[in-house]
């Protein structure tokens, strides 16, 4: 509800209505967002943890194409990524890996906002989370700006988000302890207040403390809207700027032009599928894992914009792209993404690259992992994002089979 209510009163298509109509059949406000039913949603992020994954792949994109089309002077691929998160992201094993490759790959443009409530479903986190945060992050290379009872500094934070860019080799981890249900006199920090309603008479309660009118409901104050929107005054001027620039650089660099407004369109090359080799039967045995890379690589040949790589398997996937380098710090402008041994977290964040735009992502493994990719390969699937998922090896066993014989 948050995130509506900011959206609406910022100027998207979400409605009072729509937010009246919150968690009820065929709206506009779903319980979780989802990027294909509300405007100005980016991603659909309900199962937690896989927002995070998201946001690792976003910033992987950004980075990928600043390396590869900005020139002196001219920096047309230049923004940071931001995500929220709750215990619950960081709870989730997918947190850890998306932290790790993060960290690894020293996304300096990639900012979490750690919501430290202390609250779950059931219960106070103490009941089963009891990691120090900060140490964790800072082990894998991030940042951490603990703000401590500064949720409500906006001075506080507005230097926070400063501070995060001013270091370009590490991701940040701004973490802030909030109060869930913060002005309810009585649910203020408790886990009845997570997910249910508040109740006519707390309602009341609550807006009482905040110096609200207690019989308007839906009710916007003067100057909330005004105040919200200037956001998208600033960015339409960012926009007119960046087109300004846009156009410089396709007078100065047609062909890096031609190709990121294509990559970016989704469209592909007219002669994609130029290069594609042909098989048939008479020719020598070869295994399909085999084929596939040798189709993988005479695309990439034709779409620059074809990137990723494999779960630590890609000499069995025969997913590297042979004209390209790993993807690294440093190398930003490389194809072969070096996924690790973290399945789930690939397939976020090829979910990530696509809805970011300007990549077409793959990731692979042995078909027999899929279980462990399975729940981003859902979100790809239910997004309708162009990611590929390479699965070889399918087989009703793998490895080598030993047959024991009795004498």
């Amino acid at each position: 509800m948050l995130q509506y209510s900011t959206l609406h009163v910022a100027g998207y298509d979400v409605s009072l209505e729509d937010l009246q109509n919150f968690r009820q059949w065929g709206s506009k406000t779903p319980g979780h967002p989802e990027n294909t039913v509300t405007d100005g949603v980016e991603t659909t992020t309900g199962p937690l943890g896989q927002g995070l994954t998201h946001a690792v792949g976003m910033a992987i994109a950004e980075a990928h194409l600043a390396a590869k089309y900005n020139k002196d002077g001219m920096e047309i691929v230049n923004h940071r990524t931001i995500a929220i998160c709750g215990d619950g992201d960081l709870m989730e094993g997918v947190s850890h890996e998306a932290a790790s490759l993060a960290g690894h790959l020293k996304l300096g443009k990639l900012t979490f906002v750690y919501d430290d409530n202390h609250i779950t479903i059931e219960g106070d986190t103490n009941l089963a989370f009891t990691d120090n945060t900060a140490a964790r992050f800072e082990a894998y290379g991030w940042q951490v700006i603990n703000l401590g009872e500064k949720a409500n500094d906006t001075a506080a934070l507005e230097q926070a988000f400063a501070d995060a860019a001013s270091v370009s080799d590490k991701p940040t981890m701004i973490i802030i302890r909030t109060h869930i249900g913060y002005g309810s006199p009585n649910m203020q920090d408790t886990s009845e207040v997570h997910g249910s309603p508040l109740g006519v008479e707390e309602i009341k309660l609550t807006k009482k403390f905040y110096g609200w009118d207690e019989n308007k409901s839906f009710y916007v104050p003067g100057g909330v809207m005004e105040h919200m929107q200037q956001g998208a005054k600033r960015g339409q001027q960012a926009e007119a700027d960046w087109d300004k620039l846009m156009a410089q650089y396709k007078a100065k660099y047609p062909q890096e032009y031609q190709e990121l407004t294509l990559a970016l369109s989704g469209d592909l090359p007219a002669d994609w599928d130029a290069d594609i080799p042909t098989f048939s039967g008479d020719d020598k045995p070869v295994a399909t894992r085999k084929v596939g890379g040798a189709v993988l690589n005479a695309i990439a040949g034709k779409v620059p914009w074809l990137i990723g790589g494999s779960a630590d398997l890609s000499p069995s996937t025969n997913t590297f792209i042979k004209s390209s380098g790993y993807f690294q710090s440093g190398a930003y402008q490389n194809r072969n993404v070096a996924w690790g041994i973290r399945e789930f977290t690939m397939g976020g964040c090829c979910c990530g690259m696509a809805l970011h735009g300007g990549t077409i992502p793959y990731g692979a493994t042995f078909f027999v992992f899929s279980d462990y990719a399975r729940p981003a390969m859902r979100l790809a699937a239910l997004m309708e994002q162009q990611a590929i998922f390479v699965m070889t090896h399918d087989s009703i066993g793998l490895g080598k089979t030993v047959r024991h014989i009795s004498p």
